[in-house]
């Protein structure tokens, strides 16, 4: 079986890793090309191109970007349609990977298509799924809600839960270890700090974050910065002249896993996170890291995002279980004083966001012991 996925952002990687192996796994034979992120470069593939490229967001920056986005779109598509595979698996990154699927499929509807992360239509833009149904076969929910909004509209959908609820507590050992290894002082308080995984975000959101981090009260804490390597030197530089005792991780010369491993042990170092919007609220809700959300975007792509939106978080953690308990700052809240704020809240009880965790956790499927092959599972069983 010939398999051609397309990832277009870190999230996305780690969903396809977990992916492939379980269709290495359960299928006689399989083979994989496409666009890959580090963590899917196993066994010796390489990506068409490098993903980085396709991770951008927001209005803004996708017109700055459309030239060369437009140029890599037709490369990937004529890509597909010479390998001729069994499956075309797109994975989240709906703007371009819909495009993908969409050209693929007018120009041979033999190739079966599959879109890994139900799009948000329940959020916003509610006329996607119709609009999908035309070109996609087969849609993978990491979400118990979303299979009637696709179902409703011609296509087959499966919950298959998020991977990352195989996650549990970090060992203490290991978070032992990690601080040894870094010089973390493991009796002075630390903040980890998540800016995001794409340029633009962290350009927008680290001023701000540092801004938080230069007030009196989070003076005596250490600074982790968990991040990929191609942002490193960008996040070094502006934390530069910050008063505190910093490490950048970004899992250079370890293997993909490790560096997802490393990941989750530098959250479970900290007291609390400070993060940007995305799935990283679920990785630090799988490992019990108390956090508070904080997001902005240019005032084009916040307009609007605003005059789309249909729901009154962004939090996948609030979301999934249907509470308000993780706190956001967004847009015009994303202020410096108000994200002081609410972070000296969740410190001062920390256990506050426990239960909203263990719910979100056990919604996606923790204590499933075939949870990180339910989406292998549920494409193998439609051929």
């Amino acid at each position: 079986m010939k398999v051609f996925l397309v990832v277009g952002e870190a999230s996305g990687d780690r969903l396809g890793a977990s992916l492939m192996k379980g269709m290495k796994k359960l299928a006689k034979k399989v083979e994989f090309k496409g666009i890959f992120g580090p963590e899917m470069e196993i066994n010796g593939l390489k990506s068409l191109f490098e993903m980085s490229e396709l991770s951008v967001m927001g209005a803004t920056e996708i017109l700055l970007k459309y030239s060369k986005l437009r140029r890599r779109l037709s490369q990937t598509v004529e890509a597909v349609l010479e390998y001729k595979p069994d499956l075309l698996i797109t994975i989240d990154s709906p703007e371009f990977c819909l495009r993908v699927a969409k050209k693929v499929r007018a120009a041979n509807s033999n190739i079966r298509t599959i879109h890994y992360v139900a799009p948000t239509v329940w959020a916003w833009r509610p006329k996607r799924a119709k609009k999908m149904a035309r070109f996609i076969d087969h849609v993978l929910a990491l979400f118990p809600f979303e299979p009637p909004y696709m179902e409703a509209e011609g296509m087959d959908c499966d919950f298959v839960g998020h991977p990352i609820a195989a996650m549990g507590p970090i060992a203490p050992k290991k978070i032992s270890s990690f601080q040894k290894k870094y010089k973390i002082d493991p009796v002075q308080p630390a903040l980890v700090i998540l800016p995001g995984s794409r340029l633009s975000e962290v350009q927008r959101l680290l001023p701000i974050f540092c801004n938080v981090l230069r007030r009196n009260e989070f003076s005596n804490f250490q600074l982790i910065f968990p991040t990929l390597p191609h942002l490193k030197e960008y996040i070094t530089n502006l934390i530069s002249d910050l008063p505190h005792k910093t490490y950048v991780i970004t899992g250079q010369n370890l293997t993909a896993e490790e560096a997802t491993q490393q990941r989750f042990v530098a959250f479970s170092s900290a007291q609390v996170a400070l993060a940007a919007s995305g799935t990283v609220s679920l990785e630090l809700a799988s490992v019990g890291t108390p956090m508070v959300i904080a997001y902005d975007m240019s005032w084009l792509s916040r307009w609007v995002i605003n005059a789309m939106l249909r729901i009154d978080t962004v939090s996948l953690v609030n979301l999934i279980s249907k509470t308000r308990d993780i706190p956001e700052l967004l847009g015009r809240d994303c202020r410096a004083e108000l994200i002081a704020l609410e972070l000296k809240r969740v410190l001062a009880n920390p256990n506050l966001q426990t239960e909203v965790f263990n719910t979100t956790m056990k919604l996606l499927g923790r204590g499933d012991a075939k949870i990180a092959d339910r989406a292998a599972l549920a494409i193998l069983a439609k051929l």
